[in-house]
Protein backbone atom coordinates (compact mmCIF):
# COMPACT_ATOMS: atom_id res chain seq x y z
CA UNK A 1 0.00 0.00 0.00
CA UNK A 2 1.49 3.26 -1.18
CA UNK A 3 1.67 6.20 1.09
CA UNK A 4 -1.03 8.17 -1.04
CA UNK A 5 -3.50 5.33 -0.81
CA UNK A 6 -3.03 5.25 2.93
CA UNK A 7 -3.78 9.16 2.96
CA UNK A 8 -6.82 8.77 0.25
CA UNK A 9 -8.48 6.43 3.21
CA UNK A 10 -7.92 8.61 6.15
CA UNK A 11 -8.91 12.06 4.51
CA UNK A 12 -12.33 10.01 3.61
CA UNK A 13 -12.72 9.35 7.52
CA UNK A 14 -12.27 12.68 8.36
CA UNK A 15 -14.74 13.87 6.01
CA UNK A 16 -17.09 11.34 6.92
CA UNK A 17 -15.89 12.61 10.17
CA UNK A 18 -15.01 9.13 11.64
CA UNK A 19 -12.47 11.41 12.84
CA UNK A 20 -13.56 13.98 14.61
CA UNK A 21 -12.32 17.60 14.44
CA UNK A 22 -9.92 18.45 17.06
CA UNK A 23 -9.12 14.75 18.15
CA UNK A 24 -5.83 13.31 17.94
CA UNK A 25 -4.89 10.49 15.64
CA UNK A 26 -4.01 6.58 16.04
CA UNK A 27 -0.13 6.76 16.66
CA UNK A 28 1.86 6.44 13.63
CA UNK A 29 2.62 2.66 14.92
CA UNK A 30 -0.68 2.09 15.34
CA UNK A 31 -1.76 2.98 11.54
CA UNK A 32 1.45 1.47 10.67
CA UNK A 33 0.18 -1.61 11.43
CA UNK A 34 -3.28 -1.37 10.29
CA UNK A 35 -2.02 -0.21 7.08
CA UNK A 36 0.59 -3.12 7.11
CA UNK A 37 3.51 -0.60 5.94
CA UNK A 38 6.34 0.99 7.64
CA UNK A 39 6.02 4.47 9.80
CA UNK A 40 7.98 6.34 6.85
CA UNK A 41 5.16 5.75 4.74
CA UNK A 42 2.55 6.96 7.59
CA UNK A 43 4.41 9.96 7.50
CA UNK A 44 4.03 10.88 4.31
CA UNK A 45 0.92 10.46 4.20
CA UNK A 46 0.42 12.15 7.42
CA UNK A 47 2.33 15.17 5.74
CA UNK A 48 0.07 15.42 2.87
CA UNK A 49 -3.28 15.58 4.91
CA UNK A 50 -0.77 18.47 6.70
CA UNK A 51 -0.52 19.95 3.56
CA UNK A 52 -4.41 19.63 2.68
CA UNK A 53 -4.64 21.76 6.18
CA UNK A 54 -6.73 18.48 7.26
CA UNK A 55 -4.61 17.85 10.20
CA UNK A 56 -2.25 19.81 12.26
CA UNK A 57 0.78 18.63 14.68
CA UNK A 58 2.45 15.93 12.03
CA UNK A 59 5.68 15.27 13.99
CA UNK A 60 7.80 12.15 14.50
CA UNK A 61 6.04 12.52 18.19
CA UNK A 62 3.02 12.92 19.26
CA UNK A 63 -0.27 11.51 16.91
CA UNK A 64 -1.31 14.32 14.64
CA UNK A 65 -4.58 16.36 15.28
CA UNK A 66 -7.31 16.40 13.31
CA UNK A 67 -8.07 19.95 11.79
CA UNK A 68 -10.33 22.12 14.03
CA UNK A 69 -12.90 22.50 10.77
CA UNK A 70 -11.34 20.36 7.98
CA UNK A 71 -15.05 20.58 5.79
CA UNK A 72 -14.34 24.37 5.26
CA UNK A 73 -12.76 25.95 2.43
CA UNK A 74 -12.69 29.69 2.19
CA UNK A 75 -13.74 31.46 -0.99
CA UNK A 76 -13.71 35.05 -2.12
CA UNK A 77 -10.73 37.67 -2.96
CA UNK A 78 -9.03 36.74 0.02
CA UNK A 79 -8.67 33.34 0.34
CA UNK A 80 -5.58 31.79 -0.17
CA UNK A 81 -5.39 28.89 -2.89
CA UNK A 82 -5.80 25.34 -1.50
CA UNK A 83 -5.60 21.84 -2.86
CA UNK A 84 -8.36 20.51 -5.26
CA UNK A 85 -9.68 17.52 -2.78
CA UNK A 86 -10.23 20.46 0.10
CA UNK A 87 -11.62 23.21 -1.53
CA UNK A 88 -13.88 21.77 -3.86
CA UNK A 89 -16.56 19.66 -2.24
CA UNK A 90 -17.42 22.07 0.25
CA UNK A 91 -18.05 24.64 -3.10
CA UNK A 92 -20.30 21.53 -4.57
CA UNK A 93 -22.22 20.88 -1.67
CA UNK A 94 -22.85 24.40 -1.12
CA UNK A 95 -23.87 24.88 -4.99
CA UNK A 96 -26.48 22.52 -3.97
CA UNK A 97 -28.27 24.17 -1.76
CA UNK A 98 -29.79 26.29 -4.49
CA UNK A 99 -33.29 25.11 -6.55
CA UNK A 100 -31.23 24.70 -9.70
CA UNK A 101 -27.81 23.50 -9.65
CA UNK A 102 -25.62 24.36 -12.32
CA UNK A 103 -22.08 22.59 -12.31
CA UNK A 104 -20.35 22.68 -15.31
CA UNK A 105 -16.56 21.22 -15.48
CA UNK A 106 -13.22 21.41 -17.69
CA UNK A 107 -10.85 18.13 -16.54
CA UNK A 108 -8.72 15.61 -17.15
CA UNK A 109 -10.63 12.45 -15.71
CA UNK A 110 -13.16 13.82 -13.42
CA UNK A 111 -12.02 12.59 -10.37
CA UNK A 112 -11.97 15.19 -8.32
CA UNK A 113 -15.69 16.45 -9.57
CA UNK A 114 -16.93 12.50 -8.72
CA UNK A 115 -15.49 12.56 -5.35
CA UNK A 116 -16.65 15.97 -4.43
CA UNK A 117 -20.24 14.96 -5.20
CA UNK A 118 -20.14 12.76 -2.34
CA UNK A 119 -21.30 15.10 0.47
CA UNK A 120 -24.17 16.84 -1.32
CA UNK A 121 -25.55 13.13 -2.17
CA UNK A 122 -25.48 12.09 1.57
CA UNK A 123 -27.45 15.32 2.13
CA UNK A 124 -30.15 14.79 -0.29
CA UNK A 125 -30.40 11.44 0.92
CA UNK A 126 -30.84 12.54 4.83
CA UNK A 127 -32.89 15.01 3.32
CA UNK A 128 -31.37 18.08 4.24
CA UNK A 129 -31.22 19.52 0.63
CA UNK A 130 -33.60 18.99 -1.74
CA UNK A 131 -33.41 20.89 -5.72
CA UNK A 132 -35.81 20.83 -8.13
CA UNK A 133 -33.01 20.71 -10.73
CA UNK A 134 -29.80 19.43 -11.58
CA UNK A 135 -27.51 20.10 -14.33
CA UNK A 136 -24.09 18.82 -14.97
CA UNK A 137 -22.01 19.57 -18.02
CA UNK A 138 -18.39 18.13 -18.25
CA UNK A 139 -15.33 18.30 -20.68
CA UNK A 140 -12.85 15.59 -21.22
CA UNK A 141 -10.60 14.79 -23.48
CA UNK A 142 -11.37 12.89 -26.80
CA UNK A 143 -10.09 8.77 -26.42
CA UNK A 144 -9.03 9.93 -30.15
CA UNK A 145 -5.96 12.25 -29.35
CA UNK A 146 -2.83 12.28 -28.12
CA UNK A 147 -2.51 12.96 -25.02
CA UNK A 148 0.22 15.31 -23.86
CA UNK A 149 -0.27 13.73 -20.56
CA UNK A 150 -0.05 11.41 -18.81
CA UNK A 151 2.23 10.45 -21.34
CA UNK A 152 5.06 7.50 -21.19
CA UNK A 153 8.83 8.19 -20.73
CA UNK A 154 9.40 5.67 -23.12
CA UNK A 155 6.97 6.09 -26.00
CA UNK A 156 7.14 1.81 -26.33
CA UNK A 157 4.49 2.12 -23.10
CA UNK A 158 2.61 4.84 -24.56
CA UNK A 159 -0.09 2.67 -25.51
CA UNK A 160 -1.10 1.27 -22.01
CA UNK A 161 -0.86 4.59 -20.47
CA UNK A 162 -3.71 5.86 -22.83
CA UNK A 163 -6.12 2.37 -21.95
CA UNK A 164 -5.23 2.99 -18.22
CA UNK A 165 -6.21 6.90 -18.44
CA UNK A 166 -9.14 6.03 -20.48
CA UNK A 167 -10.79 3.20 -18.42
CA UNK A 168 -10.18 5.58 -15.46
CA UNK A 169 -12.01 9.07 -17.71
CA UNK A 170 -14.93 6.38 -18.16
CA UNK A 171 -15.26 5.24 -15.10
CA UNK A 172 -15.64 8.08 -12.79
CA UNK A 173 -17.49 9.75 -15.68
CA UNK A 174 -20.08 6.53 -15.38
CA UNK A 175 -19.79 6.62 -11.61
CA UNK A 176 -20.70 10.63 -11.73
CA UNK A 177 -23.64 10.16 -14.01
CA UNK A 178 -25.32 6.71 -12.44
CA UNK A 179 -25.39 8.82 -8.54
CA UNK A 180 -26.50 12.16 -10.28
CA UNK A 181 -29.27 10.08 -12.49
CA UNK A 182 -30.17 8.05 -9.52
CA UNK A 183 -31.87 11.40 -7.89
CA UNK A 184 -34.56 11.18 -10.33
CA UNK A 185 -36.21 7.89 -9.53
CA UNK A 186 -35.06 8.40 -5.50
CA UNK A 187 -35.92 11.70 -4.88
CA UNK A 188 -37.83 12.99 -8.06
CA UNK A 189 -35.08 15.69 -8.82
CA UNK A 190 -34.90 16.80 -12.50
CA UNK A 191 -31.18 15.61 -13.68
CA UNK A 192 -29.41 16.06 -16.59
CA UNK A 193 -25.76 14.50 -16.99
CA UNK A 194 -24.04 15.63 -20.84
CA UNK A 195 -20.64 14.67 -21.72
CA UNK A 196 -18.70 16.40 -24.32
CA UNK A 197 -15.17 15.19 -25.84
CA UNK A 198 -12.10 17.77 -26.14
CA UNK A 199 -9.39 17.64 -29.49
CA UNK A 200 -6.95 18.34 -27.31
CA UNK A 201 -5.33 18.10 -23.40
CA UNK A 202 -6.50 20.82 -21.40
CA UNK A 203 -3.80 22.40 -18.74
CA UNK A 204 -5.92 23.15 -16.59
CA UNK A 205 -9.41 22.57 -14.52
CA UNK A 206 -12.16 24.77 -14.43
CA UNK A 207 -14.76 24.01 -12.54
CA UNK A 208 -18.30 26.56 -12.62
CA UNK A 209 -20.64 26.91 -10.16
CA UNK A 210 -24.36 28.26 -10.71
CA UNK A 211 -22.93 30.91 -12.75
CA UNK A 212 -21.73 32.62 -10.13
CA UNK A 213 -18.30 30.81 -8.92
CA UNK A 214 -15.57 29.57 -11.02
CA UNK A 215 -12.01 27.96 -9.67
CA UNK A 216 -9.50 27.05 -11.00
CA UNK A 217 -6.37 25.40 -11.32
CA UNK A 218 -3.18 24.59 -12.82
CA UNK A 219 -1.96 21.05 -13.83
CA UNK A 220 1.33 21.08 -13.64
CA UNK A 221 3.37 17.78 -14.16
CA UNK A 222 6.35 15.68 -12.69
CA UNK A 223 7.66 12.71 -13.67
CA UNK A 224 6.70 9.78 -11.55
CA UNK A 225 6.61 5.67 -11.44
CA UNK A 226 3.68 3.81 -11.37
CA UNK A 227 2.77 0.69 -11.88
CA UNK A 228 0.66 -0.66 -15.26
CA UNK A 229 -0.51 -4.17 -16.19
CA UNK A 230 1.96 -5.18 -12.85
CA UNK A 231 4.82 -3.56 -14.16
CA UNK A 232 6.67 -0.05 -13.02
CA UNK A 233 6.53 2.40 -15.89
CA UNK A 234 8.39 5.98 -16.03
CA UNK A 235 5.82 8.91 -16.72
CA UNK A 236 4.90 12.40 -16.71
CA UNK A 237 1.74 13.05 -15.46
CA UNK A 238 -0.24 15.94 -12.91
CA UNK A 239 -1.51 15.16 -9.75
CA UNK A 240 -5.16 16.84 -10.19
CA UNK A 241 -6.45 16.40 -7.21
CA UNK A 242 -3.87 17.95 -5.20
CA UNK A 243 -3.96 20.92 -8.23
CA UNK A 244 -4.18 24.13 -6.07
CA UNK A 245 -7.46 25.53 -6.87
CA UNK A 246 -8.22 29.11 -6.90
CA UNK A 247 -11.62 30.77 -6.26
CA UNK A 248 -13.67 33.30 -8.07
CA UNK A 249 -17.01 34.98 -7.11
CA UNK A 250 -19.12 37.16 -8.92
CA UNK A 251 -19.94 39.16 -6.06
CA UNK A 252 -16.06 40.15 -5.11
CA UNK A 253 -15.39 42.61 -7.63
CA UNK A 254 -15.01 43.61 -10.72
CA UNK A 255 -11.99 41.25 -11.27
CA UNK A 256 -13.32 38.58 -9.77
CA UNK A 257 -17.07 38.98 -11.78
CA UNK A 258 -14.80 39.19 -15.15
CA UNK A 259 -12.86 36.20 -14.69
CA UNK A 260 -15.95 34.19 -13.76
CA UNK A 261 -17.94 36.04 -16.94
CA UNK A 262 -15.26 35.31 -19.58
CA UNK A 263 -14.78 31.38 -17.52
CA UNK A 264 -18.05 30.88 -18.89
CA UNK A 265 -17.93 32.33 -22.09
CA UNK A 266 -15.15 30.27 -22.68
CA UNK A 267 -16.97 27.01 -21.58
CA UNK A 268 -19.55 27.65 -23.38
CA UNK A 269 -17.88 28.55 -27.02
CA UNK A 270 -15.71 24.72 -26.14
CA UNK A 271 -19.23 23.21 -25.56
CA UNK A 272 -20.97 24.52 -28.58
CA UNK A 273 -17.72 24.88 -31.13
CA UNK A 274 -14.68 22.25 -31.28
CA UNK A 275 -15.90 19.79 -28.90
CA UNK A 276 -17.73 16.68 -29.73
CA UNK A 277 -19.86 13.73 -28.53
CA UNK A 278 -18.39 11.74 -26.35
CA UNK A 279 -19.30 8.06 -24.98
CA UNK A 280 -18.01 6.81 -21.61
CA UNK A 281 -16.95 3.25 -23.42
CA UNK A 282 -13.64 1.27 -23.40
Amino acid sequence: MSHREVADVLRARIRDRVLQPGRRMPTQAQLAEEFGVDRGTVRQALRILQEERLLTNVSKGSPATVAPDPERAPAGPEAPPQPTTVALAPRIAAAFAAPHVAIEALCLTSISLTLSMGEPLRRIHAGELKPAKVDVRVLLPSRDIDLAFPAAVDPADADRLHRRWLAMRNAQGQVLQHNLLALRSTHGIDVRVSFRALPFTPPVKLYLLNGTEALFAYYTLRRREEEIDHEQLQLYDAEGTRSMLFAFEQGAGLRDAAFVEQSHLWFNALWETISSELVLMN
